[in-house]
């Protein structure tokens, strides 16, 4: 898939036919126009969407989608791992910091953010046990043949 180039111009005036002209020719396509005025008064507001990204994904490059993050599944995967095991949180936490992890905010896991976490393992647990890894662990964990 070709990567898109976006570029953003502020604008004083509006932008002349030739302008625009000279922007197709040289292969660029308009994709958007944004509008503001200074808003009169204290009228009604658009909400603020403070929705917190699921733990294992990050926003995509469009700004439109989420897309897997990596890092944060191999996390997951670790603390999905030690809760089979039947480790209790403390070991869980044990494991995540052995390994280098840090939460979002770049601290070191303690049993309060782990647990905290307990949810989105339970969201994230059908795929992640169909996944291939979770079979190689598996086999490793429970030495299956």
């Amino acid at each position: 898939m070709a990567k898109t180039e976006r570029v953003r111009e502020p604008v004083k005036n509006l932008p002349d036919p030739v302008y625009l002209a000279q922007r197709a020719e040289a292969g660029w396509r308009l994709v958007a126009l944004e509008w503001e005025k200074t808003a009169e008064g204290e009228g009604p507001q658009a909400p603020a969407y403070l929705e917190e990204v699921p733990y294992g994904l990050r926003i995509a490059e469009d700004c439109y989608h989420l897309e897997e993050n990596s890092e944060e599944l191999r996390v997951l995967m670790l603390m999905m791992e030690e809760i089979v095991q039947d480790n209790p949180l403390s070991k869980v936490v044990s494991a995540l910091n052995a390994a280098g992890f840090r939460t979002r905010q770049g601290r070191p896991w303690d049993a309060v953010a782990v647990f905290n976490m307990l949810p989105r393992l339970i969201e994230v647990g059908p795929r992640m046990f169909s996944s291939e890894e979770w079979e190689l662990r598996r086999r490793q964990l429970f030495k299956v043949v």
